[in-house]
């Protein structure tokens, strides 16, 4: 193994951060991104006589406030914009975007030149964009390494060949993905069709995109990104600031009516796991995981998200006229929900089917792999590299699906981290968790159960591409590898971690 880089934990930043629990809360309207519109129509690199959207998003740098009573934030955003418009399509509808790099050629957060892909020989501004959660050809991916410095611009083709579900795309840059996210890089895509139309959902002004993220900002207002106190190495393993953002908002309100709403909530965060509940015990409804519907609806009073994962819920404020209901992560205020007093006509629906998830049965599955996600420590206990299954980003793929079959993929999580694992291209189903003995694991990679399986939760039951590998346990997703061959990327969505290393390419090849 290749000698590990001198790296150190974070330090305490609380005496030089803004303390958020002195703003007043509730005082900003939660905004709500525009839909991104096409800028003309132009040939199908799949059909050149079909003219197909085409979309110009800029990355610019731009000041907003994030709190009425803050001085404006120096951000990066798409469209001088944070969150990012938002994309809405149609399953099956192709489209073109031209995603153009418009900042400045100096980063404005730190940037560790010990990392990989980040050396001091590298442009400091590097942006390359992924559409999480989308099937879309290798070269329009979003590959770390497939960056582009500012004045440049990339064309990206998206065919939107996929069920309908919330994506959003955001920056991936090798080894400062992590940075760009942190200063605003990310946005919304909704795909539809006319199955999901037909349920009668809540929709339009009734259907709100919550983008959740946690920042530091400096008592003047501005972004504050924590470093270590080792002055040659400023990486620390994760980010976990103080101050909840919702669309870019600090404790911002919502007035709503006194009706069903559809809430698609997104954890932008970089390392933030959200507990989310209602202050009141109001029960929801969740209809959707990452990549689509559940079967039914599930029944919920809390909800766990992990960073990269998107929920889809329904909660019902009819019976809450005249309310203020406040939407908490464990003991942090999210936002607020005021419920007005107006009687309306609701012509949205719940139904108790939503979308058929046939399950893939194991028998399919023509290979099955064990993967592990290792931390790696110095001599004072603390974490200084992530690697997936021991091996480095640069080192030969070893992960080679066909296109067209199944795999069970193996996570083996030995660390004390919950570890967000994001694939690429692919939708998965998750199998089970399973406990084992993680000394045996560790000392001779003996894999030695000491629990039963334990089935996903019911709001996991359906489509997936982020799936949260427990510590301690062992987590099998089923994939069946569809849509392109060509190169891909998994990675632990915790993005210091995939910054650090915790990253791979994998190869969907044509042929066995």
């Amino acid at each position: 193994m290749n000698k590990l880089p001198v790296l150190a934990q974070s330090v305490p930043v609380k005496a030089s951060t803004l303390d958020p629990n002195t703003l007043a809360k509730f005082v900003d309207p939660l905004p709500i991104p525009p839909i991104a519109k096409p800028d003309r129509y132009q040939p199908s690199p799949a059909d050149p006589a079909v003219k197909i959207p085409y979309y110009h998003q800029a990355m610019q740098p731009f000041e907003m406030k994030v709190h009425r009573d803050l001085k404006p934030t120096r951000m990066w955003g798409f469209g001088s914009q944070f969150p990012g418009p938002t994309f809405d399509v149609r399953s099956g509808q192709e489209i073109l975007v031209e995603w153009a790099n418009e900042l400045p050629d100096k980063h404005f957060l730190p940037i560790d030149h010990n990392l990989g892909g980040a050396g001091a020989d590298q442009p400091e501004v590097r942006t390359v964009v992924h559409l999480h959660g989308g099937k879309a050809p290798p070269e329009s991916d979003g590959y770390p390494e497939d960056w582009i410095v500012p004045g440049k611009s990339a064309l990206y083709h998206y065919p939107n060949q996929q069920d309908p579900a919330m994506l959003w795309y955001h920056d991936h840059a090798m080894g400062i993905n992590r940075l760009n996210i942190f200063a605003g890089l990310m946005g919304v895509y909704i795909v539809r069709d006319d199955a999901e139309d037909a349920l009668q959902l809540p929709n339009g002004k009734y259907e709100i995109p919550l983008v959740i993220s946690d920042r530091f900002f400096t008592p003047q207002g501005q972004l504050f990104y924590p470093v270590s106190d080792k002055t040659n190495a400023p990486w620390v393993p994760e980010v976990f600031g103080d101050a909840i953002l919702v669309n870019g908002k600090i404790f911002p309100y919502l007035d709503v009516a006194p009706r069903k709403y559809r809430l698609r909530v997104l954890n932008g965060s970089n390392a933030r796991f959200y507990r989310l509940s209602f202050a009141n015990g109001v029960s929801f409804s969740q209809i959707g995981t990452d990549q689509g519907l559940l079967s039914a609806p599930v029944s919920l009073k809390a909800l766990m998200i992990a960073p990269g994962e998107r929920v889809d819920v329904v909660v019902d404020f009819s019976g809450h006229r005249g309310e203020e209901i406040i939407l908490n992560n464990d003991a942090f205020v999210v936002m607020q929900f005021r419920v007005s007093s107006d009687k309306v006509n609701d012509a949205s629906a719940l139904a108790a089917a939503l979308r058929p998830v046939p399950k893939i049965p194991e028998s399919q599955a023509v290979k099955t792999r064990l993967l592990s996600l290792d931390q790696y420590v110095n001599r004072v206990a603390e974490p200084v590299l992530m690697l997936l299954n021991g091996t480095y980003w640069h080192q030969p793929i070893t992960e080679t699906p066909v296109l067209n079959t199944t795999e069970i993929w193996t996570l083996i999580n030995p660390t004390d981290d919950s570890h967000p694992i994001h694939l690429h291209l692919v939708r998965f189903q998750i199998l089970d968790r399973r406990r084992f003995e993680t000394s045996s694991y560790m000392s001779k990679r003996e894999l030695k159960f000491t629990g039963e399986p334990v089935p996903p939760d019911p709001s996991e039951a359906g489509w997936k591409d982020t799936v949260r590998a427990e510590p301690g346990m062992a987590t099998r997703i089923i994939v069946h590898f569809e849509g392109y061959a060509g190169r891909y990327v998994w990675h632990c969505h915790i993005l210091e971690h995939e910054d650090n290393e915790m990253m791979r390419p994998y190869q969907v090849v044509a042929h066995a």
